[in-house]
């Protein structure tokens, strides 16, 4: 029983065909794509040992070494913000243009200084780590023909083993840079 409007894909009594992305603003920053299974295990898996953490900080606390339990606070901390960090990575687009977030910076390009969005075969990251493999890319070519690194790939925590999604998701980038660029 599909119930459309239950969703996140579109707005209620919304035709998504004829635009970029189904949203009601396009001022606001999206992910136009979901976060993918790989990347929801490993941030459930840092927060699952967040509570292990949390956890052995009360034993501690309850013996009575504070300093202890203080720093097994300050530990689940981090995780928990790494975890929450590693849910939002990936590629963002508004109306102002598309965002790059990684784990320790952001880059932002408006759609102005955009000339072009495109889908490229091209050796990626698989899963972000250093071992290359030939896949796709989804690049963004500034004016000047400044290179920075790919918004997605086909190998990454996103989509790897679904190229579906990343030829949904990469379209999806594709429209909103020919639809804003032109403005």
């Amino acid at each position: 029983m599909p119930l459309p409007f239950l969703t996140a894909d579109r707005a209620f009594d919304a035709s998504a065909e004829d635009i970029a992305l189904p949203y009601d603003d396009h001022d606001k920053w999206r992910r136009p794509y979901r976060p993918g299974p790989w990347r929801v295990a490993a941030a459930a898996s840092m927060l699952l040992l967040a509570s292990f953490i949390l956890l052995a900080g009360m034993v501690i606390a309850f013996a009575g070494e504070m300093p202890g339990a203080a720093a097994c606070l300050g530990l689940a901390l981090v995780v928990i913000a790494c975890a929450l960090r590693l849910l939002r990575l990936g590629a963002w687009v508004s109306r102002h243009g598309v965002r790059r977030v990684g784990f320790f910076t952001t880059s932002t390009v408006p759609w102005n200084r955009v000339t072009a969005v495109r889908t490229v075969q091209q050796p990626v990251k698989w899963l972000g780590f250093p071992r290359t493999v030939q896949g796709q890319a989804l690049i963004v070519v500034r004016q000047g023909g400044e290179a920075i690194p790919p918004l997605l790939t086909d190998s990454n925590a996103d989509f790897l083993a679904r190229g579906e999604a990343f030829d949904r998701a990469a379209d999806t980038v594709e429209a909103w840079g020919d639809e804003y660029r032109r403005r």
